[in-house]
């Protein structure tokens, strides 16, 4: 592709935005966003405040045309259309993760959940505004094999499906990557599709180019180019280190009150915040509650069984039913966050993490503020997403960031922030 006019800002839009990760990610690397769909009301709060704040340096554009609120992707097909194929050859990328859920190996995976039906309408909005170059995040599992009847193998792979989708315009290239290895301290591995205009100039595989500036890019952000762990991650969020007091936004709660970061990674997190932090609220536990934490942090640590599931006597020893809970290990990366608070308990506090300790592990800059409810319970789950789960779906912003920059060189040639 030419160097783009006037090393102007390439653009991008975010489809099923989330809070924001990817597209902060994109804007820390000098990608102009013009608009962003979100469903949820909890979710596009978080993108809103962060992101929409006309005095905010990192900010969207936003077009007259689409209301600054919540939106369907099948809305904004139906009711804007012209607006959207007016976009066809000015927009440099377009960005997303159509929900995942029922893709997800942390749940049921299952190929009819209406959820995963919203692929379909993401592949209608690239063929409608043929953006330059397509970005998809999407769950390890997408890559699975799903038993379908109406297939006459019987089976469907929905990530195959996608590429094949997508390979009538776009030259496509796809990768599984552990998101450790781009200095987010989480073993997180999740499936990145990315679409190049047939007949575009680019030279490779664009993968290659995020791998070469991996290295440049987490020595320029100060920190470890091997993966972070998470008490290098969460080390100055611990109680014991700083004074507890009334939660500021939840009656009958207390919060952290934080006093400083500690390690290069913490103070790469708090820039910008200026001391004052959001989402540390902590969990109410009965005293038995904190007994039992406190006994599984002992013995998973005595036995080396740290950030993995409990094992069957330790869950009969305890009268515990799920099958998810770990305990983290202070010095790897922590297992995938996920939208269940419960499932992971502190390396050092007998207790269940705070938003704040969710958003560093998924590299969310301190001055980033969740909105909505924290928790949703029951069937409410499934039509709710409060900041617990806004953190654990969202694209790591760290490893959005260096994609961006890779995605700018490597298609744009042009140079990183």
């Amino acid at each position: 592709m030419n160097k783009a006019a006037n090393n102007r800002a390439p653009t991008f839009v975010d489809v099923f935005a989330g809070c924001g990760g990817l597209s902060l990610g994109l804007m820390q690397a000098g990608w102009k966003g013009l608009f962003a769909i979100e469903r949820d009301e909890n979710a596009f709060a978080t993108l809103k405040h962060n992101l929409l704040d006309p005095k905010g340096a990192l900010r969207f554009a936003w077009p007259r045309w689409l209301p600054k609120k919540t939106h369907d992707i099948h809305g904004v097909l139906e009711q804007h259309i012209e607006e959207l194929r007016s976009l066809r050859g000015k927009l440099d990328m377009l960005v997303g993760g159509p929900p995942c859920q029922g893709f997800s190996t942390a749940g049921r995976r299952d190929p009819n959940d209406p959820r995963n039906r919203l692929v379909r309408a993401y592949l209608e909005f690239v063929s409608e505004v043929r953006p330059k170059v397509v970005l998809i995040e999407n769950v390890r599992g997408i890559t699975l094999d799903f038993s379908d009847e109406r297939s006459p193998s019987g089976k469907v792979n929905y990530a195959q499906w996608i590429i094949d989708e997508l390979s009538g315009l776009y030259d496509v290239s796809a990768r599984l990557i552990d998101t450790s290895l781009f200095g987010v301290p989480q073993n997180r591995q999740r499936f990145f599709i990315i679409g190049i205009l047939k007949g575009k100039k680019s030279f490779g595989d664009p993968f290659g180019t995020v791998e070469k500036m991996r290295v440049d890019f987490l020595k320029g952000k100060g920190i470890s180019t091997i993966p972070i762990s998470s008490k290098t991650a969460i080390s100055d969020l611990e109680v014991f280190r700083n004074e507890v007091g009334p939660s500021r936004d939840t009656v009958g709660f207390n919060e952290i009150k934080y006093k400083k970061p500690l390690t290069s990674f913490q103070k790469l997190m708090n820039k910008g915040a200026n001391g004052h932090l959001r989402d540390t609220r902590l969990a109410r536990h009965k005293p038995e509650i904190e007994h039992r934490f406190k006994q599984l942090i002992d013995i998973c640590s005595a036995e080396g069984r740290l950030n993995v599931s409990l094992s069957s006597e330790l869950k009969l020893q305890f009268g515990l039913k799920k099958c998810a809970i770990r305990v983290l290990d202070p010095d790897r990366p922590s297992p995938t966050i996920t939208s269940m608070p419960d499932d992971l308990i502190h390396y050092a506090e007998p207790r269940i993490l705070t938003v704040r300790e969710n958003a560093r592990l998924q590299t969310f800059p301190d001055w980033f503020a969740f909105q909505g409810k924290y928790t949703s319970g029951g069937m409410r789950r499934r039509a709710e997403v409060p900041r617990f789960t806004q953190v654990a779906n969202a694209v790591p912003p760290l490893a959005a960031e260096l994609f961006g920059i890779a995605i700018k060189a490597h298609c744009f040639n042009l140079p990183s922030v």
